[in-house]
């Protein structure tokens, strides 16, 4: 059975770019269009789509209030924004996922046809897919087409994986976590960084697949709905204990380390697995100046981005945390750590906060106040 599909825009073009696109693969139907939030209401009670794709900036009825009026009658119909690369347009994206939308995709910013098509195909349908697993029978786990890892550029086990169990009871001390995440990742975040306690003693540094000025204001809103501050990384940041940083739109994040502070660089270098920031980049970085006193936590998203770097940290004798399939709405780049057999633990979203506190005991006994607020 395809999934039903409702395309809410006020521009014509991309009413028919977005129908287009999504007609061309058959485990997807489109059962209408709205040219806003008002029609769109009307129709969707009617034709009671499984998901819809609705954009930000619309007359009479916007995104942002459609949202509210969805989740009021349909509180768990999967709701994609599709918004312009413009400030209001991160700003009002980020504040509908606060809302209860599932997911975002921007808007190409080419005027082909062609290439918007291309982007609507790469950028929209896996999400469609991984939100409505359910309805269609199976996992998809989401990987980009022509993304292709080759194993020769991954470098060799210097010996053979040891049991998780005996990894897990390492005695290392941890004093850096580093997180990868792409698809379904805002919300993803929403529910893992406030869950961290305000003392958490070591520095957090996540990179997020999204454009620039969305890392922005989704620093922002985490920040404020969290005990540990988040930022959108600047460079030469000193990382401090308790701190969360994003990397930003458009830019690679790697650590460094000055006697025994962390300090963050940015670059503008070619992007990897098709993504900038990229996972992979921060993770050999956090690999080569921290080695075994690293955690990687590996979360929703396609692609295997994060999978060369994990690498990297399991050789140095850090460990690997990733969401599990059930809970992620994309098992892409969690999926494949697990496949390549480098995965310490799987763990549900929310108890990963949880996972994360516990492991820091470990090798930190003057560590308590984390214990006496869980």
């Amino acid at each position: 059975m395809p999934v039903r599909v409702l395309v809410v825009d006020d521009a014509v073009v991309f009413r028919k770019g977005i129908s287009d696109a999504l007609s061309g693969d058959p485990e997807i139907q489109v059962i209408g269009t709205a040219s806003n939030g008002k029609l769109a209401l009307q129709k969707m009670a009617l034709s009671l789509p499984d998901l819809v794709v609705l954009d930000v900036e619309m007359p009479e009825l916007d995104g942002l209030a459609t949202v509210t009026e969805i989740r009021k009658l349909w509180p768990r119909l999967p709701v994609i924004m599709c918004s312009a690369h413009t400030t209001d347009g991160a700003r009002v994206t980020i504040q509908a996922l606060e809302r209860g939308a599932n997911d975002f995709v921007t808007k190409p910013i080419s005027s082909s046809v062609a290439e918007s098509l291309a982007h609507f195909r790469h950028e929209l349908i896996p999400r469609i897919k991984g939100n409505c697993r359910h309805l269609l029978g199976h996992t998809d786990s989401g990987e980009r087409p022509g993304v292709v890892v080759s194993a020769a550029v991954i470098p060799p086990l210097q010996q053979p994986l040891k049991p998780a169990i005996a990894r897990l009871v390492s005695d290392h001390r941890i004093d850096l976590i580093v997180m990868a995440v792409s698809t379904g990742g805002p919300n993803a975040l929403a529910e893992l960084i406030p869950a961290l306690p305000g003392d958490l003693p070591v520095p957090v540094l996540i990179v997020q697949h999204m454009p620039a000025m969305f890392t922005k204001m989704l620093a922002e809103r985490l920040s404020n709905s969290s005990a540990v501050k988040v930022e959108e990384a600047t460079a030469g940041t000193i990382c401090k204990p308790g701190q969360v940083w994003i990397a930003p739109g458009g830019f690679h994040m790697t650590v460094a380390k000055v006697g025994t502070d962390y300090h963050l660089e940015l670059n503008q270098n070619p992007p990897e697995n098709s993504c900038r920031p990229a996972a992979d980049v921060l993770f050999r970085s956090a690999a080569t100046v921290n080695g075994a006193s690293t955690l990687a936590v590996v979360l929703t998203g396609m692609g295997e981005d994060g999978l060369i770097g994990c690498r990297f940290i399991h050789q140095a004798g850090g460990q690997v945390i990733v969401q599990d399939k059930a809970t992620s709405v994309v098992w892409g780049m969690p999926g494949a750590v697990v496949k390549a057999n480098i995965a310490d633990r799987q763990i549900p979203l929310k108890e990963i906060a949880g996972a994360i506190v516990n492991r820091l005991k470990i090798g930190r006994p003057t560590y308590q106040g984390v214990f006496r607020k869980l």
